[in-house]
């Protein structure tokens, strides 16, 4: 009989980028493989910052879904859960520690009336946010399951290097109760050799790599990109600089417009949201910037056409964030084999990937001048092995059925 496994995420599907978009990948992967699965979630609201339609209507509380998972309507149903939380529409320090302690409390209630219930085999925790995985602690020790605790993003570390959290009596206090969880965790898994160093000098035991994947069969490269570029209202001779994903503080987005006030002949495309947005959008109306375009999420349906559209992907990040995360906007880049030029220093994890299999430009963080000729480098040139040798390693390491069949023998059935 397959086992039952629970996740606990603050979020799932349908949000269409981030750790929503991996966490309901995976849970319907593994409920198309025959387990059951069952998830304790937050209702859509990333990367609006709003939860979304039709979860917006009336005065939902809690939730229940049953999710059809197989295409062929032989069964392979999905059950979530979905919890009230507080969705602050501009995001600061204090207002994601309340988000985040909001869906504890509420996520916290919905397991106690599963927990009588048929026992879960194994329970998994994602961070962020990461006292969550309190919850899997507390359902292991109470039904015997096993723990994974899986890290997306090392949120302590990012609140302080960042300035969200200056009180370093409450960092350290929230450094002791992740090492609490760390220490009862069965699993602990990350996703970037960087990550994985860091987390491993918190806890005496191995690290699980599980990378963020992507579909290499969905998103592939596309040879024209001139009759693409036409279709996104560009010129084929245009060259397009294009970011896509999260528009927030940690990116360090504001280095776009520096490079862009520079290469006025550039088409510069911001697309996505974030609470970040609006203030990039100030700032480039005050510059009088008209070779910068926003452009709102894409169709799914669509995405692979329209990040094949562009000359070359930004990969934006704040200097002392390259090791406390790993851009998931990076592994579409890769399967596209797109070209991309990532701001990351000398030796973070991210830099010695990227430089390890050669598969994008690297700048300096941090360093608008160093971007601006990073920009005008990358598109002088054609860098086509750079280009092949992204995709190739998409191919060879990114792929969700082989990540996936990993997490299955190695978490899913492993036998402690």
């Amino acid at each position: 009989m397959k086992k039952r496994l629970l996740l606990i995420g603050g979020n799932f599907s349908p949000e269409p980028t981030g750790i929503g978009k991996y966490n309901g990948e995976m849970m319907t992967w593994l409920a198309r493989s025959g387990y059951d699965c069952t998830v304790i979630t937050s209702y859509p609201y990333y990367p609006q910052w709003k939860v979304q339609e039709p979860y917006d209507r009336g005065k939902s509380w809690y939730k229940k879904e049953l999710v059809n998972v197989d295409d062929s309507g032989n069964g392979g149903r999905l059950k979530v859960y979905r919890c009230p939380q507080y969705v602050p529409g501009q995001p600061s320090g204090k207002k994601r520690m309340m988000l985040d302690f909001s869906f504890a409390v509420s996520a916290f209630f919905k397991l106690m009336q599963l927990l009588p219930g048929k026992k879960y085999d194994v329970v998994i925790s994602v961070v962020p946010a990461f006292h969550l995985g309190l919850l899997g602690v507390l359902y292991k020790k109470l039904r015997r399951a096993r723990f994974h605790y899986h890290i997306q993003d090392l949120q302590i570390e990012a609140a302080r290097d960042l300035n969200m959290i200056k009180s370093k009596k409450m960092i350290n206090t929230l450094l002791g109760v992740e090492k609490y969880i760390l220490k009862q965790a069965d699993y602990v898994s990350s996703i970037s050799d960087g990550m994985i160093s860091r987390i491993a000098e918190k806890v005496n035991k191995d690290v699980v790599y599980f990378p963020n994947w992507a579909d290499i069969d969905l998103f592939h490269p596309i040879e024209e990109r001139g009759e693409l570029k036409r279709a996104y209202g560009f010129q084929p001779e245009d060259k397009v600089v294009l970011y896509s994903g999260a528009m927030g503080e940690k990116q360090g987005l504001e280095s776009i417009l520096e490079t862009a006030a520079v290469l006025k002949e550039v088409k510069f495309v911001l697309c996505g949201s974030g609470p970040y947005k609006e203030k990039l959008q100030q700032m480039v109306q005050q510059r009088g910037l008209t070779n910068v375009l926003f452009f709102p999420l894409q169709p799914f349906e669509t995405f692979n056409q329209f990040l094949n559209m562009a000359d070359l992907h930004l990969v934006i990040q704040k200097a002392n964030a390259s090791d406390l995360v790993m851009p998931s906007k990076l592994t579409t880049i890769l399967a596209v084999g797109g070209l991309s030029l990532i701001t990351a220093n000398e030796g973070s994890g991210l830099h010695t990937l990227v430089k390890k299999y050669d598969m994008g430009l690297l700048v300096d963080a941090e360093n608008p001048q160093a971007l601006t000729e990073g920009v005008r480098r990358a598109l002088r040139e054609s860098h086509e092995q750079i280009r092949q040798n992204a995709r190739a390693y998409a191919e060879e390491h990114l792929s969700i059925r082989r990540v996936m069949a990993r997490y299955e023998e190695t978490v899913v059935n492993c036998q402690q």
